[in-house]
């Protein structure tokens, strides 16, 4: 007998035909199961590899075996004569019958009914991406810059792994395509064990770069990660270890990954870092870092780490505009004759424009300078323009848009800029605090006590923040809570003031006298505003007046509040009002 014959005798081809059909409609009807539960790709893969290895096992069995009334048998121990094996095959040959009539109904339905539900449902599916892309997209392009960990042997490092988390920061808020949280926000969780996904939440962002800076001598080991916050994975991931010369180009790097990681579609091209000589720059992150810690040592050591930077790199832009900011603060903390602070910032705002007329930092800066020490509302409202023509989007930027709103009485456009920073930074504390303090300028008291409170859940220890409180219980006339909210104040001179103000409300007025004479022995050069404020407050009308026009001569900043002040409403109907706005030629 002919092999084929054989084989035909034995069903082998008969049970190889009906494995493949079964193992068709299985796998089919599997991977609609499959997909619908959304199992991992890798169990219909497995599902197939056992399917095909079980096909030879299928055929040899059917050769070598055959079926009979009593079992399974060996083929050669079976007798031929007493063989079921042509009954058997007309089992086979109705069970592949059966099964080619279900593997039709099943083409047929998939073909038919289900594949076009099934595309309809996708095209339906595209139709709401396409649709909701626009308002999705910018949140798929949100990132936040994490406080990278100083894992250096020398704490002191410190400022360096701060220092090059915030340059990255910046240089990423270059691209327009990109939303990217500010210092202030990414930076509050700086020494925090906290969960990125958390973070990303509170920060409403999609992604967030992480890593750490290892600093010995001029040698570094910078490693960062790109993370995809909702579920952890990691987009992009790398380690550098350069010498400090190279740390620009390593910037640069880090940047074009992100970009290329995110898949943003750029209009120009990706930003580069300035460079400038390694030790200056150097010098440039730790003079940042010393005056972020606040206080007159620390506002002296910046400065003088600022000057050691620029005398080694001359024409460094960004050290000359934190320069001026340095003096500007320096002297409004009283720390620096209001004279000889203001032309020092003056000139080093005018350096850094010099050097880069790009800078939109130094034109927001600048219009500070020109709105709040010179009153030249003329010039602060150019350069601020030139600076929102640079940067539109810059928080530094809009929170100088929306100062100089406020001194013009602009409340609405003030609380416009503020507002927009905040869409962006929900946990930006500083523009919390002047979206608050705009609403209370406003008269919408409610509203501000709400905004303060929201700002001391996200910051308990929040300087001046009790006591703006307390000024609004005033005003709603309950002194008792006011005067217990100020318990809680931590800056003892704001908590000094709106005891002033209290103990008025509460008719003790012998308190009141004595502690404003001994606030006004200790503070009078540079507080003539908030006296005139308390007098103000206290019905006293010429000497509010008198305390004003005495912060005119001295040219205090705090005048450019004037026009919004609440403690100075009982003024505006003195005729002596009008003067006072006249000098400084504001509008009204």
């Amino acid at each position: 007998m002919s092999l084929f014959n054989e084989l035909k005798r034995r069903n082998v081809f008969r049970v190889g035909i009906a494995y493949v059909v079964l193992a068709w409609l299985v796998m089919q009807v599997a991977d609609v199961i499959l997909n619908n539960i959304v199992a991992p790709a890798w169990v219909f893969h497995v599902l197939l590899l056992f399917v095909a290895v079980g096909f030879p096992f299928a055929v040899f069995f059917a050769w070598a075996f055959e079926l009979t009334p009593d079992g399974l048998k060996r083929e050669h121990e079976v007798d031929r004569s007493l063989s079921i094996t042509p009954y058997t095959g007309k089992k086979l040959d109705r069970m592949i019958i059966v099964v080619l009539v279900l593997a039709l109904g099943y083409f047929a339905y998939d073909k038919f009914i289900y594949s076009p539900s099934r595309d309809a449902a996708l095209l339906e599916a595209e139709a709401r991406a396409a649709a909701g892309q626009e308002a999705t997209s910018g949140f798929d392009r949100s990132i936040a810059v994490l406080p990278f960990i100083n894992m250096s042997d020398d704490a002191d490092n410190e400022y360096f792994s701060d220092g090059l988390s915030e340059e990255l920061l910046n240089l990423l808020a270059k691209i327009p395509e990109l939303k990217v949280a500010s210092r202030s926000s990414s930076f509050q969780f700086k020494g925090e064990k906290i969960d990125v996904k958390e973070a990303a939440q509170k920060l409403n962002v999609a992604h967030v770069l992480e890593g750490s800076v290892r600093k010995s001598g001029k040698q570094i080991r910078i490693t960062a990660q790109l993370i995809k916050a909702d579920d952890g994975y990691h987009l992009w991931s790398e380690s550098y270890d350069r010498s400090l010369d190279n740390i620009f180009a390593i910037q640069d790097e880090i940047s074009a990954a992100v970009v290329a990681a995110l898949k943003v579609e750029l209009l120009g091209e990706v930003p580069k870092a300035e460079v400038v000589n390694a030790e200056a720059y150097t010098l440039f992150l730790k003079a940042r870092y010393l005056y972020s810690k606040w206080g007159k040592e620390n506002f002296e050591n910046a400065i003088e780490a600022f000057r050691q930077a620029l005398i080694i790199e001359p024409e460094y832009a960004d050290a000359w505009a934190s320069l001026s900011v340095a003096y500007l603060t320096q002297t409004t903390s009283g720390y620096r004759p209001r004279d000889e602070g203001l032309a020092l910032a003056r000139d080093a705002v005018d350096r850094a424009l010099s050097y880069n007329p790009g800078l939109a930092a130094a034109w927001a800066r600048l219009s500070l300078i020109q709105s709040r020490f010179d009153w030249d509302w003329a010039g602060a409202e150019a350069s601020l323009q030139k600076a929102l023509d640079l940067a539109p989007n810059d928080y530094r930027v809009l929170s100088a848009a929306g100062s100089l709103s406020g001194t013009l009485d602009r409340l609405d456009d003030a609380l416009a800029y503020y507002r927009q920073i905040l869409d962006k930074e929900p946990l930006e504390l500083i523009s919390l605090y002047n979206v608050a303090e705009v609403l209370l300028r406003q008269g919408r008291l409610d509203e501000s006590e709400a905004a303060f409170r929201r700002l001391l859940e996200l910051n308990p220890d929040d300087w001046g923040t009790h006591t703006q409180l307390a000024i609004i219980l005033l005003m709603k006339g309950d002194s008792q809570e006011a005067w217990r909210e100020l318990d809680l104040e931590v800056d003892p001179l704001q908590q000094e003031f709106g005891r002033i103000l209290a103990l008025s409300s509460l008719d003790r007025k012998d308190e009141a006298a004595e502690k404003l004479d001994a606030y006004i022995e200790k503070n009078q050069s540079w507080a003539a505003f908030p006296i005139a404020g308390v007098y103000a407050w206290q019905g006293d009308v010429d000497k509010a007046i008198s305390w004003l026009e005495r912060a005119i001569e001295q040219r205090d900043s705090s005048m450019t509040d004037i026009l919004t002040e609440p403690l100075l409403t009982s003024l505006h109907d003195d005729p002596r009002w009008m003067g006072l706005l006249e000098q400084m030629e504001l509008p009204y």
